[in-house]
């Protein structure tokens, strides 16, 4: 049986789906969420079902004792409009303190966390794409144009909390800002090169995010320069199109990406993006 106890939120998700097969083999699971189904209807084994965003932290302090890490995915959709999201990230807020909150009460050592390309993807949207920069920064300020980054950045921001000792001891916390953890399909981009030539670099393939997350629960230190075990990564593959940082990733997580988009859809990158029809342009994304 594994040792090291591991407690893992939105279990019956899609990206845990990715990740659990190797989990389960790894760790000693504790696995919780709203339904004990996924979201073709299939049971999921073992699912304690509770709802972390309620905020009387003793309703489900007691899924949190004895555990060493916890990997945080649940999430609650958005209902409304772009201008009313604000309403509904407030509850994903919520929810990603209570999880800091619940791991740091009951002793926990890290808290691994989903956050999303979407914290910063203003420079992504007004600067990548126009050519005004190269490449971002895991570190460079969070800057978004929707609610669901701002929240994303927030979730950044408490765990910076958490992490800095301000309320006493310090809590590890590695933030994953998961880029695109699924196929990239031709099919999915009609008349869109530019759509298509940037999901290929923001990629990342079952293996490289499941050694992502295992790199960052097992990382044996993530104290950056001041001390603080704190760490922002961005999670794709190590693609030929990619326009965010790896850097801290492979620094302090010793990440080793393994895949590549270019490669892996080399068939459809010459077909969709060569074909003259398309006028895909130069570059990552044109």
């Amino acid at each position: 049986m594994p040792d090291r106890k591991v407690l893992l939120t939105g279990a019956t998700g899609y990206v845990a789906s990715q990740l659990l097969p190797t989990f389960r083999e790894q760790y000693d699971m504790t696995l919780v969420d709203v339904k004990d189904t996924d979201r073709e209807g299939r049971e999921v084994a073992n699912i304690a079902v509770s709802d972390l965003s309620v905020p009387d932290l003793g309703v489900y302090a007691h899924l949190f004792r004895g555990q060493d890490s916890v990997v945080h995915l649940a999430y609650k959709r958005r209902r409304g409009t772009p201008l009313d999201d604000f309403y509904d990230e407030q509850v994903n807020v919520a929810m990603a303190y209570n999880v800091f909150r619940s791991a740091y009460d009951a002793g926990a050592r890290r808290v691994v966390m989903a956050s999303s390309n979407h914290a910063a993807d203003w420079y992504e949207h007004a600067l990548i794409h126009e050519r005004k920069l190269e490449n971002l920064d895991p570190y460079k300020l969070p800057l978004s144009d929707n609610f669901y980054g701002w929240a994303k950045a927030t979730y950044e921001h408490i765990g910076f909390l958490f992490a800095s000792g301000v309320f006493g001891r310090k809590l590890e916390v590695v933030m994953v800002r998961i880029g695109a953890p699924r196929e990239i399909r031709v099919e999915d981009f009609p008349g869109d090169p530019e759509g298509y030539k940037r999901d290929l670099g923001a990629y990342i393939s079952p293996r490289d995010l499941t050694q992502l997350f295992t790199r960052a629960l097992e990382a044996p230190s993530i104290e950056n320069e001041h001390g603080i075990p704190w760490l922002v990564v961005y999670g794709i593959s190590d693609n030929a199109r990619a326009f965010w940082s790896l850097a801290s990733g492979r620094k302090y997580l010793e990440y080793r990406p393994e895949d590549d988009s270019e490669v892996k859809y080399a068939d459809d990158i010459r077909a969709f993006l060569a074909n003259p029809a398309e006028a895909a342009g130069p570059g990552r994304v044109g």
